[in-house]
């Protein structure tokens, strides 16, 4: 098998590159630097805003060594280092009436954001508070979402008690068949976007624009919504802590360590993996406290 270099490595923010804390630590900087070392772009793959990003970006020194954010699941993609937008997917404007009438429907929260923070009409939402509570950013209260947004966005979210996730999404899905795609992104979050729009669409443009292919690139994630990049990634590694674990990784169990140990793993393969060969590493002592979605299909 011939051995393919990793040049771009993809991470999830919440459960992967951040603690419970919502902070990045130091062993994790360590692994990351050295990636930085060997040539490697980093990208911040995120459903946040890339406001709610930027920040941890800057943190980490990319906005100075290079690299990406990924923000909104797919719908943008910025260079750090000048700001440009690489790639970018809005949401059609008539969506948003018709998805905040939805939320209104099932009695639950919507929201948006803007260049100051999170937008919504229920800021006192408890499960609505926790994005604001992720990106680091305010939340705003506005009469009416749906008037007050004249603007471009990417996505909106819902957010809404975990008992009631898949049922609200499986009602949207059918609601809005052919408009949009929405899918969960966390036990509490909902993700409302432009048809097509995945972390792993959006990372394929951006490899296509860095003139590398999907076997260049290591993602690591947690979520439902990580799914579609590792699946596409030349190396693919789900976290112990990932959601629905048994089914999609075959994995039981985490600890904080294992989610930071993870790194390890990028230093100890010396960024590169053998072509569709996906090793399971186990021990959060080792490299990794991770396994790679295809080793476990």
């Amino acid at each position: 098998m011939s051995e393919k270099k990793i040049r771009v490595l993809a991470l999830d923010l919440d459960g992967t590159l951040t603690n419970d804390e919502k902070k990045v630590t130091p062993r994790t900087r360590a692994a990351l630097d050295a990636a930085v070392a060997k040539g490697v772009t980093i990208v911040l793959a995120s459903g946040r805003p890339t406001a709610g990003i930027m920040p941890l970006a800057k943190d980490l020194g990319l906005d100075k060594k290079g690299g990406c954010i990924l923000a909104y699941n797919g719908g943008a993609i910025i260079d750090c280092k000048t700001g440009e937008t690489l790639y970018q997917k809005r949401l059609d404007p008539d969506m948003v009436p018709k998805l905040c009438a939805f939320a209104a429907e099932q009695d639950i929260a919507i929201l948006t954001y803007n260049k100051e923070g999170v937008v919504t009409e229920r800021p006192e939402d408890e499960w609505a508070a926790r994005e604001g509570f992720t990106c680091h950013l305010p939340m705003i209260k506005v009469e009416d979402l749906a008037a007050y947004v004249d603007y471009p966005i990417c996505k909106m979210l819902i957010t809404l008690d975990p008992a009631r996730r898949d049922e609200v999404c499986a009602e949207g899905k059918k609601r809005f068949e052919g408009q949009i795609d929405l899918y969960p992104s966390s036990p509490f979050f909902i993700e409302a976007v432009p048809l097509g729009v995945a972390k792993d669409v959006s990372l394929g443009a951006l490899l296509e624009k860095m003139g590398l292919t999907r076997e260049n690139l290591m993602a690591c994630g947690d979520g439902l919504n990580d799914r579609s990049m590792l699946a596409f990634a030349g190396t693919g590694v789900a976290m112990r802590n990932a959601e629905d674990r048994e089914v999609y990784f075959g994995l039981r169990g985490t600890t904080q360590q294992c989610r930071s140990a993870i790194w390890f793993y990028s230093i100890w393969s010396g960024t590169s993996a053998t072509s569709r060969i996906h090793s399971t590493i186990t021990g959060c002592s080792r490299p990794s406290g991770a396994r790679s979605l295809r080793s476990a299909r």
